[in-house]
């Protein structure tokens, strides 16, 4: 980034505030469902699995139900399957990672395990925002750069 891209940089763009949080969300819509379906399968079946093994799948899935959900957002907005793919993994994935790490290190300090309770979705889910937003703000506006 240039001096002058530097000194036009601001964190107090409310435009850009709004546009970074719409895009968390689209974010936090897919991965919530491949991270949180995963999480649910294991506590309803009662299958024996390792914790850190149940996490590692939840992020897992909610990284591939994510790009997904992106790439199917990308190509209603006239892109080609290829270029939303594309698109979807390379301008979220950090964004994607923190994201699901944040969601599962709550709910393992919060209940002990990857357990899903009424109470603890709902801190998951702030958590899985709050995380990548300045991030997401910060792309948007030093490069323009937005998935949706």
């Amino acid at each position: 980034m240039d001096t002058t891209a530097k000194a036009n940089f601001h964190w107090s763009c409310k435009h850009t505030w709004k546009r970074s949080a719409k895009n968390t969300a689209w974010c936090l819509l897919g991965c919530a469902i491949g991270d949180l379906g995963t999480i649910l399968f294991f506590q309803l079946t009662k299958i024996p699995f390792p914790v850190l093994g149940i996490m590692i799948l939840a992020i897992i899935n909610g990284l591939i139900t994510s790009i997904i959900l992106e790439t199917i957002i990308l190509m209603r907005q006239s892109f080609d399957f290829s270029k939303a793919f594309k698109t979807a993994i390379g301008m979220s994935f950090i964004s994607m990672i923190s994201m699901e790490v944040a969601m599962n290190l709550t709910d393992y300090f919060l209940t002990g395990g990857a357990i899903l309770t009424w109470w603890v979705v709902p801190i998951m889910l702030l958590a899985g925002f709050l995380t990548p937003w300045p991030y997401n703000y910060w792309r948007l506006k030093k490069f323009n750069i937005a998935c949706h």
